[in-house]
């Protein structure tokens, strides 16, 4: 098994996807603004594209829409944006400050998604100190012409979101909510890959806990995975009324053909909520397991403590008899008195230590 598991480990770190900074649209590090593109008919428009300009162009030509990414940006970095796309207030505070649920906001013809991002944090072993979920969070400001992106945290890049449906011009010629309903598929799919990382560490400490060489210091792995999970709980399950939202009410910005795939990306949220859920329920029974067994290994401790504080009581009370000074005992003045007295005591002692291995306390 722990060879298994490190070869998994081994094969996502060789296929993750990573992010291409060499990318002609990008900024330099360092810099809130990662990206902003023109696209048209599905297709990237070539050329620089400061905000005022792509704005211009998208609204000159009546078609099209602006994708701009930010990372981190201050208040006001973001204000001239915010007032150049006439965002909300309120939706601005929520996206610069961060640390909000999961959530799905109207406002005029402009919508808000706020995402939890989540990552599985690589490691050897599981300790009861280890950090096994990182989360972010990603707003996406989506209106008629327009996406607009904020990521929070150190992981959730979407450059390979983007360069994937650059490669799907059809997709991506329906317009703003194509790019919602992908950013959404490709935050549940994190969440898919994270819950089966999960589960390996799961399996991973219910074969440590059932097996001959288990120790108390289990319980720690098994409340520290509880306290990650519940983490990972908090990300994916506040989803789930957002993307019905999306799914299966009217909005302006989502057509009825788009709806289909948020209603998929809905099922595979479902199917990753009942996962944790089963995981949640699985690591109680792994700890009351894991408490039955200390508890049973204290019974036996307990019972070879008895067991041999009544084998030698036997020759302590002999012994205790023989020290009172009383002129009169049995065998006092025989020449064999005290070797048949040691006998004795040693014979009881072993028909003791025999009855209780019979009886399993030895």
């Amino acid at each position: 098994m722990p060879i298994i598991r490190t070869l998994r480990r081994t094969v996502r770190r060789a296929y993750r996807r990573t992010v291409d900074l060499s990318h002609p649209a990008r900024s330099p590090l360092g810099s809130s603004v990662v990206n902003c593109v023109f696209y048209e008919d599905g297709a990237r428009q070539k050329g620089a594209c400061p905000a005022d300009e792509a704005v211009r162009r998208v609204r000159g030509s009546g078609d099209g829409f602006v994708w701009i990414g930010l990372h981190e940006p201050s208040v006001e970095e973001f204000a001239g944006l915010a007032e150049l796309f006439g965002l909300h207030p309120l939706a601005v505070e929520d996206a610069v400050h961060a640390h909000q649920r999961p959530k799905l906001e109207r406002y005029d013809e402009t919508l808000f998604a706020v995402f939890k991002t989540v990552r599985y944090v690589e490691h050897e072993e599981l300790t009861a100190t280890s950090e096994v979920v990182d989360t972010g969070e990603l707003m996406v400001f989506t209106g008629p012409d327009f996406v607009i992106t904020v990521r929070h945290g150190r992981h959730g890049s979407l450059g390979p979101l983007r360069e994937t449906l650059e490669a799907d011009p059809e997709q991506l010629a329906k317009g703003p909510a194509a790019v919602l309903h992908a950013i959404a598929d490709h935050v549940v799919d994190d969440y898919l890959a994270v819950a089966d990382s999960v589960q390996n560490d799961i399996d991973a400490v219910e074969t440590a806990v059932f097996s001959e060489q288990a120790s108390r210091g289990d319980a720690g792995r098994v409340y520290q995975l509880k306290r990650e999970l519940l983490e990972l709980k908090r990300a994916v399950t506040p989803l789930d009324r957002p993307l019905q939202t999306l799914a299966s009410q009217p909005l302006p910005l989502v057509s009825a053909d788009i709806q289909p795939y948020f209603r998929d990306v809905a099922d595979h949220l479902s199917r990753i909520t009942e996962q944790i859920t089963s995981f949640d329920a699985l690591l109680d029974s792994i700890l009351q397991a894991h408490l039955a067994q200390v508890t049973v290994a204290q019974n036996e401790d307990m019972r070879k403590i008895t067991a041999w504080a009544a084998i030698v009581a036997v020759p302590t009370m002999v012994c205790g008899v023989y020290g009172m000074n009383f002129e009169h005992m049995p065998e006092l003045r025989w020449t064999y008195g005290y070797p048949l007295v040691v006998g004795a005591m040693v014979v009881a002692c072993f028909l003791l230590h025999r009855s209780f291995r019979r009886n399993g306390w030895l």
